[in-house]
């Protein structure tokens, strides 16, 4: 088949255009709509900005993630029933406890599954004081395309994501290697 293509400078230019026409085709098809309002973004990949959005808190506050812009953003993604989860967050809360200023820790509670009640018991058991966000629907975890529990997001100063880890658990050394570069940046 590719012989016949090369064979004719007209069949060559017409598979050409087709191939150029199903890239821009699946460029279009790879960006997620922005629910909050319809325009569509970029998947969440490295280099790119991080979608916004804005969720509840576990205790009854609200953020905003382009609110944090200026500061380093560490946004974790995981669930109560998750065992990397519970394993990698008392790293995550050793990071939080020794407060470097310019970094934001999140932890998304990404499952419909969990109530709060049970995110409450999980962050009450394993001490952890950091903000914790409620995705109730799910819409935040899709928009993110998280496919494995947990995952992790490190954004630098300007929300651009620098760094995704898939799965788990991370180690306190692992969290301050991707960390440390950007903190160092200036603001």
């Amino acid at each position: 088949m590719i012989l016949w293509l090369l064979e004719s400078q007209r069949r060559w230019r017409i598979f050409a255009t087709l191939v150029l026409l199903l890239s821009a085709g699946w460029m279009w098809l790879a960006r997620v709509p922005d629910a909050a309002n319809g325009a569509r973004i970029p998947s969440p990949r490295v280099d790119f900005p991080a979608p916004d959005f804005s969720l509840p808190t576990l205790d009854g506050d609200s953020i905003r993630l382009s609110d944090m812009r200026g500061q380093v953003v560490l946004l974790n993604v995981w669930a109560t029933w998750c065992g990397p989860c519970r394993a990698e967050m008392p790293a995550i809360q050793r990071l939080y406890s020794e407060s470097q200023p310019g970094l934001v820790i999140l932890a998304l509670n990404s499952t419909v599954q969990d109530d709060a009640a049970a995110v409450r018991g999980f962050a009450d058991e394993l001490g952890l004081s950091f903000p914790i966000l409620l995705d109730t629907t799910g819409a935040v975890t899709h928009t993110y395309r998280v496919q494995a529990l947990p995952t992790t997001f490190v954004l630098d100063r300007q929300g651009v994501i620098r760094k995704i880890f898939y799965g788990g658990p991370l180690n306190e050394a692992t969290l301050r290697a991707a960390l440390d570069p950007l903190l160092q940046e200036a603001p």
